[in-house]
């Protein structure tokens, strides 16, 4: 208990701002690895861009719509929807900075321009299966995209994640070997594919 008075000054987490107890989120997107660029596919830029255009044209006005309707009903400490409002206006210009800083980084590769087919590069949609067969054998897809496009649900991982470098330059029929937390799985390249997203 003496620890944790330090922590907090001794007063109670009841009494303390919002503020202070609000996780700092930092404004510099993720870090890539050193001498790693921010890749980016043409369709996984317009989706940047345009949230990017949404957040600025449509969402931020409305939520300072509500501040300013909010801010005028008096006691701006007990408002809540002041108080969202605020809150609210300080993620979308946290991920409006972020946005930004992204899209001045990014280096666009068009998978369609690719002349090379037969190895996996970024843009690439690779199928793989389990090389040692077993009861996970059966065959799964994921299409290699950028840091910021990635999204399991749609099946695309990150060009920097495991399953990504372990797959980078095979070839149709190549075995990789892929650590997992589990240990290392050795995975066949069944098919390489570059259509765009």
């Amino acid at each position: 208990m003496r620890q944790r008075e330090r922590l907090t000054g001794g007063m109670s987490k009841a009494f303390t701002k919002e503020s202070e107890t609000e996780a700092v989120e930092p404004d510099a997107p993720d870090p890539l690895p050193d001498g790693f660029k921010n890749y980016v596919t043409p369709h996984g830029l317009r989706l940047l861009r345009d949230e990017l255009d949404t957040l600025r044209r449509v969402e931020r006005p409305k939520v300072v719509e509500v501040v300013a309707w909010a801010a005028g009903n008096g006691d701006r400490s007990e408002n809540g929807d002041y108080l969202y409002g605020k809150k609210r206006l300080r993620e979308i210009d946290r991920r409006l900075r972020y946005l930004s800083m992204r899209l001045k980084t990014a280096e666009v590769v068009d998978p369609a321009r690719r002349t090379v087919h037969d190895r996996v590069f970024f843009g690439a949609t690779v199928t793989y299966a389990n090389a040692d067969g077993g009861a996970d054998s059966e065959e799964n897809t994921v299409r290699i995209v950028g840091i910021d496009e990635a999204s399991t649900a749609r099946g695309e991982v990150s060009w920097v994640s495991p399953i990504a470098r372990a797959l980078m330059k095979a070839e149709e029929g190549d075995v990789v070997v892929l650590a997992t937390p589990t240990g290392t799985k050795r995975i066949e390249v069944v098919k390489i594919d570059y259509r765009d997203g």
